[in-house]
């Protein structure tokens, strides 16, 4: 392993520091337009997680534009219906907490009987959280609505005064527009630039550049495909055991527990408010207290094998991932330098990161001309352009 044969004169150092300045530069810059870029970011995000689709539909009916807006026809018409159907159920758990909490803070039955059974340091911890002024607000008026203004005034700040006027509606809609209008676009573009980024580069860097991006290519196909695709699914198997059991906010608790699951193993966390709200529905119900826990513990332990057994080694495969020290570093790194936009792009600036790495420490050997195949001989490098 050989880092580096070059001694560290003067102009070498030099060289060292304006990339080091040119770096915290470009943070620098990107901090100044985070604002700007977080909905090419989420539409860039998108279009790569819903690229290989494209690529499939594409193999059908052959014309890219088709493919795209087939994939885009697809993914609507899926997301229409689970919001339909699970808007209702998210809504109705949302309602039932509410009068929870409101029972729980004032002096219902339903207090008295948790002051009675609950030991009295538990019971005022409890009552403490549910008698929290936000909690309250978020479950009992339009503290939901707060919540959505406020992002749509991330997704698109730079249009938000001249359209404020015009209602909040308007501008969720036009940053959910902007956001569609990059994904099309990106999604028209991948392939192309998947397959002609190579005709970019100078002929002697083609061979280490591209061994650079299939490391990278690799890396990402593990995080923001099948990662998200193992956290979406275990998200789904928390809220299907949660509402069985019929814990308060089964659903929203679940899909928490899976956005948790993008770094692996994290989503024991979830274990501290399953047991929070299940003791609440003890309180509510006349269930059996150890019962109730140890069925939690029965839904972490499955669904832990499931991931574990199934999910992982089918999805996955053999290839190990970051570390899961490794990604929340990450996101606390970069989410400190670029706030949201730094949450977005944290993993793939990781892996990237982390190939350049490797390139570095175990460096591709020079290429010669005549090693290179046929197509990218200078004779043919000639007829191209």
């Amino acid at each position: 392993m050989v880092i580096s044969d070059k001694p560290f004169t003067f102009d070498r150092v030099v060289r060292i520091a304006i990339t080091i300045g040119l770096l915290w530069g470009g943070v620098t810059v990107l901090g100044y337009l985070s604002d700007v870029l977080v909905p090419f970011v989420v539409a860039l995000i998108l279009a790569y997680l819903m690229h290989p689709l494209a690529q499939r539909i594409q193999t059908y009916v052959k014309r890219r534009e088709v493919a795209v807006l087939l994939t885009l026809l697809l993914i609507i018409s899926v997301l229409c219906g689970l919001i339909s159907l699970i808007v209702p159920m998210i809504t109705a758990e949302v309602k039932h907490m509410g009068r929870l909490v409101t029972e729980f803070a004032g002096n219902s039955p339903l207090a008295a009987k948790a002051s009675q059974e609950l030991p009295a340091e538990v019971w005022a911890v409890l009552k403490d959280v549910l008698n929290q002024s936000d909690l309250r607000e978020f479950f009992t008026s339009s503290q939901g609505l707060d919540m959505v203004q406020t992002a749509a005034k991330k997704l698109l700040p730079g249009l938000w005064g001249a359209v404020k006027g015009a209602g909040n509606l308007i501008m969720g809609i036009m940053g959910l527009l902007i956001i569609v209008l990059y994904t099309v676009f990106l999604l028209m573009d991948f392939q192309k630039v998947q397959t002609d980024w190579r005709t970019m580069l100078p002929l002697s860097w083609r061979a280490p550049v591209e061994l650079f991006v299939n490391d990278f290519e690799a890396g990402m196909n593990r995080y923001f495909r099948a990662q998200a695709l193992v956290a979406a699914i275990v998200g789904v198997l928390f809220a299907i055991g949660f509402s069985i059991l019929g814990l308060p906010l089964a659903i929203l608790l679940g899909l928490f527990i899976g956005a948790l699951n993008m770094v692996p193993y994290l989503q024991i966390l979830g274990f501290v408010p399953a047991v929070l709200l299940g003791i609440i529905h003890w309180l509510e119900t006349d269930i059996n207290f150890a019962m109730l826990m140890l069925l939690i513990l029965a839904v972490f332990a499955v669904v832990q094998l499931i991931q574990d057994a199934v999910l992982t080694p089918r999805i996955m495969g053999q290839a190990m991932g970051l570390s899961p020290w490794m990604i929340l570093l990450s996101l606390s790194v970069w989410g400190k330098l670029l706030g949201l936009l730094g949450l977005l792009i944290a993993l793939p600036m990781t892996v990237l990161c982390l190939s350049y790495y490797r390139r570095v420490i175990d460096p591709v050997p020079a290429v010669r001309v005549e090693d290179l195949s046929p197509d990218d001989s200078p004779e043919e490098q000639a007829k191209e352009d």
